[in-house]
């Protein structure tokens, strides 16, 4: 759980300073940020789609657990926690207007730090064999990605720190359980929806679409499933 507890420290000090630098930066230059944010996040998803072999698993994955994510209302369900956290900040009166849609971060950045290959394999790594540099090379990454979305999203970003520990946490945890259903193949698979879903994820922060990507998030237990199956 350290390499995990790492991570978490990385993402709340990178808000930090994306918060702290925030009034330091004009609209232009976030709105900048913010693209080539998402550019890199589509070209991290596609990347990570290549290690996926059977395209049949990838389909099913994702309309399976679409189909299921959408019933039950994930992407509302991630947002109502992150309005949850909008209105304690606006509450506490410390926080203004200024500090942005704190959903629209909150739930951005959680998806971000916590699907892809990194997180996946670097947390699975973790609690088998206590083998943290995936995870170590991954809290540099998050604490660069973490102050840039900060300083163009706001606080919402800041918060996603619960998510990250609470997912990657229970992952590394549970590895022991998962390891046996998670071989060479369904681990291929598995990374490749989680893949696709970052990917969608990016589109959504260039402002291409307004996908519901934590509805997809299911699809990431279907493809292993479907793997031990087939």
């Amino acid at each position: 759980m350290w390499a995990v507890i790492v991570n978490v420290i990385t993402v709340v000090v990178g808000s930090l300073v994306g918060l702290l630098a925030r009034n330091l930066i004009s609209k232009k230059l976030s709105d900048a940020i913010m693209l080539g944010i998402g550019a890199c996040t589509v070209y991290i998803g596609i990347s990570g789609a290549l290690q996926g072999s059977n395209t049949l698993v990838l389909v099913l994955s994702m309309a399976i657990g679409g189909a299921v994510g959408t019933a039950l209302d994930l992407d509302g369900k991630l947002g109502s926690l992150g309005g949850l956290l909008d209105t304690l900040v606006k509450k506490s009166g410390r926080l203004g207007q200024s500090q942005g849609n704190i959903v629209q971060a909150f739930v951005s950045a959680s998806l971000l730090f916590c699907v892809g290959s990194m997180t996946i394999v670097g947390s699975l790594n973790a609690g088998l064999s206590h083998d943290y540099e995936l995870l170590y090379t991954k809290s540099v990454m998050d604490i660069i990605s973490s102050a840039m979305l900060s300083a163009s999203l706001g606080i919402g970003v800041l918060f996603s720190a619960v998510f990250v520990l609470v997912f990657q946490g229970g992952i590394c945890m549970l590895a022991g359980v998962l390891a046996p259903f998670l071989g060479e193949y369904a681990r291929g698979e598995l990374i490749c929806a989680g893949s696709v879903v970052i990917m969608l994820l990016g589109l959504n922060i260039l402002g291409i679409t307004k996908i519901k990507v934590a509805d997809y998030l299911p699809a990431l237990l279907i493809a292993p499933l479907l793997c031990l199956i087939m």
